[in-house]
């Protein structure tokens, strides 16, 4: 897919999928690139994982008898989706995702970098007890310099800790996560039960009402999923638990459009409304760590009994597969092990030093090819039935990304500031105060997106559907 265009892009992920290629709506793409500063091709990701989200929720607006519409997706807006975290302002306090001051990027006694995600406190606690020193920069810096960086990435892991070690895509392609992760598709899409067809319910105003998704995801990745869904109109209810450590400056961004309860599932009071909740939903998606809800008794296999017909989404890091199928991981922390942050610096000129994508491309994307794929497998669950597993993983993200090709002279734009973005914001109420943030970019004719219900602060709602 290499130099590939948009259009062709999203066609390749419509085939992937296995839909028919007559349901594919009219397509406006429109926009060039580059859109962000860099030498990937974040703009044409953008635009066809956006666009193939939007064209599946048409499909699926046309197979329950609405009408056919055109879906269109201008490139910038798409790319500027990607830091949709950014771009937040609530009247009267502040907004925007934010890093620990321990995070980041450090050089380590072999010369070699490794990146920290030290965003949640138990992480942060962890990296410090690992490293024996005071929670400052330059005191992780000296400590690091004592290690040499595999060692310090694989001591990390074995702790349930978030760090990378940077490699060049020749180090990944080499590595045996890499190899696992080669082997698949950007969106996995798989029968993992029998069920008899269910027809899509008849159309109502909007393309996804009637659809009931409970998510249990966390930072942005899973939760940009669910908030696409909700734009089209799905019922989203967000579960968390009160013990879990969260963003709230996230929640304010990705919980658009979406009911939020709270439920502590190491107690079987909170496993019990988990699965009458289950039991009644067309999606459940998830992104914990492979294997972390199985701990609880939830898995895909338990739901499909349970749920004849049910939609499984979930998001990984490194892909389910491979030596490193269930490590914990972010973005920013694949971004270093697959070979980005050496193939951008590189394109810059600024080795040996690593260079960062312009934004989470991994979670944005990841989120809307999940979305992609859910909707994928409901309008399969209506023609052949069954129960299906939808797999999405921040490393085959970071694979297909490099896969689409690079840009020359892709530093040659800048990150526009929120003063600059105009019409692409919408302002409204929010739990948090009155937010002004970006408006979902895949548009449709006659059903365009918008989210009813305004993000709030986590557990406000009871578990239970609407």
């Amino acid at each position: 897919m290499a130099d590939a265009s948009p259009l062709a892009i999203l066609e390749g992920l419509w085939r992937g999928a296995g839909l028919a290629p007559g349901a594919l709506p009219e397509l406006r793409l429109t926009g060039g690139e580059p859109a962000l500063p860099s030498s990937f091709r974040i703009g044409a990701a953008a635009q066809a994982s956006i666009g193939a989200a939007t064209a599946a929720v048409a499909a699926i607006h046309r197979a329950r008898g609405g009408v056919a519409q055109a879906v269109s997706v201008e490139l910038r807006h798409a790319a500027l989706a990607f830091l949709s975290e950014r771009y937040l302002a609530l009247k009267g306090g502040d907004a925007g995702a934010r890093w620990d001051d321990i995070a980041g990027t450090y050089r380590c006694g072999d010369g070699r970098h490794v990146r920290l995600h030290t965003n949640f406190p138990h992480h942060r606690a962890g990296t410090l007890r690992l490293l024996g020193c005071e929670g400052n920069r330059a005191a992780v810096g000296a400590a690091l310099g004592r290690w040499e960086a595999l060692d310090f990435e694989q001591a990390a892991a074995e702790a349930g800790l978030c760090v990378a070690a940077m490699r060049s895509f020749a180090e990944w392609d080499a590595h045996p996560q890499g190899q696992a992760v080669a082997a698949l598709p950007p969106v996995r899409i798989e029968k993992i039960g029998e069920a008899p067809p269910l027809p899509l319910p008849k159309a109502g105003a909007r393309p996804l009402v009637g659809i009931r998704v409970l998510e249990l995801t966390r930072v942005i990745a899973g939760p940009v999923c669910g908030r696409t869904l909700a734009a089209h109109g799905a019922d989203v209810l967000h579960v968390s638990a009160a013990h879990l450590p969260s963003f709230d400056e996230l929640i304010v961004d990705t919980g658009r459009g979406k009911r939020t309860a709270s439920l502590d599932l190491r107690a079987e009071d909170g496993r019990e409304r988990l699965r009458r909740l289950a039991a009644s939903a067309d999606v459940f998606l998830q992104g914990y760590r492979p294997g972390a809800l199985a701990e609880h008794g939830v898995s895909p296999e338990m739901l499909a009994a349970l749920r004849p017909g049910i939609v499984c989404a979930s998001l990984s890091a490194y892909g389910e597969v491979g030596p490193w199928g269930g490590r914990r991981g972010f973005d920013s922390l694949v971004q270093t092990a697959s070979g980005f942050n050496h193939a951008e610096a590189e394109a810059a000129g600024s080795l040996p030093e690593p260079k960062v994508l312009p934004c989470q491309a991994l979670d944005h994307a990841s989120g809307y090819l999940l979305a992609f794929g859910t909707l994928a497998a409901l309008l399969r669950r209506a023609e052949e039935g069954g129960s299906w597993r939808v797999a999405v993983s921040l490393a085959g993200t970071a694979r297909w990304l490099r896969g689409l090709g690079r840009i020359e002279g892709g530093f040659g734009v800048s990150v526009p500031t929120m003063a600059e973005l105009g019409g692409l914001l919408e302002t409204g109420e929010s739990g948090f105060g009155r937010l002004t943030a970006l408006r979902e970019p895949g548009r449709l004719e006659a059903t365009p997106p918008f989210w009813a219900l305004p993000s709030m602060p986590l557990g406000t709602h009871r578990a239970e559907w609407a």
